[in-house]
């Protein structure tokens, strides 16, 4: 089993680390090519335009669409979140449209207003927190998407079909209990 961290842009060596802890052996995907073959993918948090760009660039942008429509697993944390939702707004921007949210980027406030944060719901045992940088906004959600934490009343972990979804950082807690949600849903660690 080997996940794909796109690599492009962001924090992906910590989401490497984070599964390399729970052993998962990942590779870092810079190319459409590097999608091949992939037990699971990781879209990690950066900067959502920056990613769009760069995606467009080296034409991955369609490909990454059709590998994760195709049913791969994948984890979309802050900025991965914000590329898989359908509708991005403050402002709006291109997204890969597929889970049914709308995001709203930055909308717990700038740099200085990150910190960690108590979260709850039937995703996460009781006493989670979550590590929020610049994090998007979960602002409305559809009917197929099953809404597994909250911040307060704002839906901040999601899944639908085969996206794991975040508004926080979870590979930045040593023993989140996201990222192993994401190793089953990958189907675990080879013994």
């Amino acid at each position: 089993m080997t996940v794909g961290v796109l690599a492009l842009q962001g924090d992906f060596a910590d989401h490497a680390e984070a599964l390399a802890r729970r052993g998962v052996d990942t590779v870092e995907v810079r190319t459409a090519a590097g999608l091949e073959g992939l037990s699971g993918l990781v879209l990690p948090g950066g900067e959502s335009t920056t990613l769009l760009k760069l995606l467009k660039l080296d034409d991955m942008y369609e490909r990454l669409r059709a590998t994760i429509a195709g049913g791969l697993p994948t984890f979309a944390t802050c900025a991965g979140l914000v590329l898989v939702a359908t509708r991005v707004e403050h402002p709006e921007q291109d997204s890969l449209g597929l889970v049914d949210i709308t995001v709203v980027r930055n909308g717990y406030g700038r740099q200085i207003h990150s910190g960690t944060v108590p979260i709850n719901g039937p995703g996460v045992p009781d006493g989670c927190t979550g590590v929020f940088i610049r994090a998007p906004k979960i602002t409305a959600v559809g009917d197929g998407v099953e809404v597994l934490a909250r911040r307060g009343e704002d839906p901040v972990l999601v899944r639908q079909g085969n996206v794991l979804g975040c508004c926080f950082h979870p590979e930045m807690e040593r023993t989140h209990p996201v990222i192993d949600r994401f190793v089953e849903m990958v189907g675990g660690p080879e013994e």
